[in-house]
């Protein structure tokens, strides 16, 4: 079943007029392999599942105008973003600086690494339209943090997918911002397993 977070699309077309990116995370791959790092290439690859949710991701990026994706260099994400793109009919590109959360690494190294490359991705988007980053959960959960979204509405959806992640594998969130020295928007748009999108508030007038 496809998760699909109301008002995504209207007529096939993004509801925002807004540059557009897309955090995705990578569909799921062999946890079981214990012979190699996850955190540094190759890593494990998908395994049928995931191949299957890549191609949810896929349909759900075409639906969404994406002209391209942006992949790190491990297997299990540069695979997803291969089967993704091919069928949302997008080139992908490979880029070190959205790569997975080290060992080494704290929240602000990768977060240092990776804004520079959003922030710039952002901009051709204005262009181009919509683009997609296919990255890792780790490197996802520290930009929303650090782009400010509200710690109640990013542990509603830390709590309900794998180690804590915020959001499960294939997901999308969507990142807009409206005006260049504004606050971003940012909300789970997508997720090819079912979830409880996050409540909005409520006036009481």
């Amino acid at each position: 079943m496809i998760a699909v977070a109301s008002n995504v699309l209207m007529n096939g077309s993004p509801v925002a007029t807004t540059p557009i990116l897309y955090l995705a995370r990578h569909a799921t791959p062999d946890w079981n392999r214990k012979d190699i790092r996850y955190d540094v290439a190759p890593g494990p690859d998908l395994i049928p599942q995931g191949e299957e949710e890549a191609a949810q991701l896929g349909a759900f990026l075409r639906g969404a105008g994406v002209t391209r994706l942006v992949a790190s260099p491990l297997v299990r994400t540069h695979r997803t973003a291969q089967i993704a793109g091919a069928i949302a009919e997008a080139p992908v590109t490979i880029d070190e600086a959205v790569r997975e959360y080290s060992h080494e690494e704290n929240d602000q190294a990768v977060f240092d690494r990776f804004h520079p490359r959003l922030a710039a991705l952002f901009q051709e988007a204005a262009d181009q339209g919509p683009i997609a980053i296919v990255t890792h959960g780790g490197p996802v959960r520290v930009l929303l943090e650090r782009l400010g979204i509200d710690r109640d509405q990013l542990w509603h959806y830390r709590r309900q997918f794998d180690h804590q992640n915020p959001l499960a594998p294939a997901a999308a969130w969507e990142l807009t911002r409206p005006a260049p020295d504004g606050a971003w928007r940012m909300r789970l748009a997508f997720s090819p397993t079912p979830f409880a999108e996050y409540p909005p508030a409520v006036s009481h007038v």
